[in-house]
């Protein structure tokens, strides 16, 4: 694994291609089917736009058992807590899209195991086989996933999905992730992280991927959290400006983060940790 990490070190320059690329996808309308040319599942078709965004669905998903929920349950969202050292993420799992993928690339961090690709969605990190494992396989992210030790996971999908039918999809694919990543880590803790804004270039394109649409895919994403006794990681909270937008120093497109926005989401992973102390800690502060 690290050997991999390594070489995913030194691609750097020709994966600001690929991230180029999935840029173009972005801008190429509903016919792609998602942000990153992801397909939605073929039972769902496409509805007017004001049929689209929806609250999800009540009593749909089935909850975590009360006897497996903290006692006072989980805080929602994550409070801010003392800094941690990267070292903390040395058993982390990053999950995700071109997003995530800046992350890695970007931020600094050089530790954590990233999961990756561009396009995905909560559909296709079971289905497409596009991560190749260090034998030469090729399987499917939560398949990669799967095989990874690791004590936390941290999820950020829903960029590919904006082009969805409704955001009843979304939840109901989303929730058998978290079941099928408990399922093969049942003792790692998963974090939810909300969804950035795009920035204005990508806002004034008027296509469905905006914010409006970002903030009821977010909604989903806290609900699901609560559903599922995960934690939720407001990550869009520290990438918005003050005009509610991404600010445009920190992205290359208007969706995609630069080396300074990742370096701000970064700063805000090691200040949002899940310690047990560092969370009663900052509540009591707070």
């Amino acid at each position: 694994m690290e050997e991999t990490r390594k070489r995913a070190r030194k691609r750097r320059l020709p994966r600001i291609m690929v991230l180029a690329a999935a840029t173009l996808l972005l801008t190429t309308g509903a016919s792609a089917g998602g942000a990153g040319g992801s397909q939605e599942p073929a039972a769902y078709k496409a509805a007017p736009m004001a049929e689209r965004i929806q609250a999800p669905p009540a009593g749909k998903t089935k909850a975590l058992p009360e006897s497996l929920r903290e006692p006072e349950g989980l805080p929602i969202p994550l409070p801010e807590t003392e800094a941690v050292e990267d070292t903390y993420f040395d058993a982390a799992v990053f999950l995700g899209d071109s997003r995530t993928e800046g992350l890695s690339l970007y931020s600094g961090l050089k530790t954590g195991h990233f999961y990756t690709a561009v396009g995905a969605t909560v559909e296709s990190v079971f289905s497409k086989k596009n991560y190749k494992t260090e034998s030469g396989e090729k399987v499917s992210l939560l398949d990669a996933v799967a095989d990874q030790d690791c004590d936390k996971v941290y999820i950020m999908l829903g960029i590919n999905e904006l082009g969805w039918s409704k955001t009843k999809t979304y939840h109901d694919q989303y929730a058998k992730l978290i079941d099928r990543v408990r399922e093969d880590h049942p003792e790692a803790k998963i974090v939810l992280q909300s969804i950035p804004p795009v920035g204005a270039k990508q806002e004034a394109k008027k296509t469905y991927v905006n914010n409006e649409r970002i903030a009821a895919y977010n909604e989903v994403i806290k609900t699901l959290a609560e559903e599922k006794a995960c934690y939720f990681l407001d990550v869009a909270a520290c990438l918005t400006g003050g005009d509610g937008l991404l600010p445009k120093d920190w992205n290359f497109d208007g969706i995609h983060l630069n080396p300074a926005g990742c370096k701000v989401w970064l700063n805000y992973l090691r200040t949002h940790s899940l310690e047990d102390d560092a969370i009663a800690a900052a509540q009591e502060k707070g």
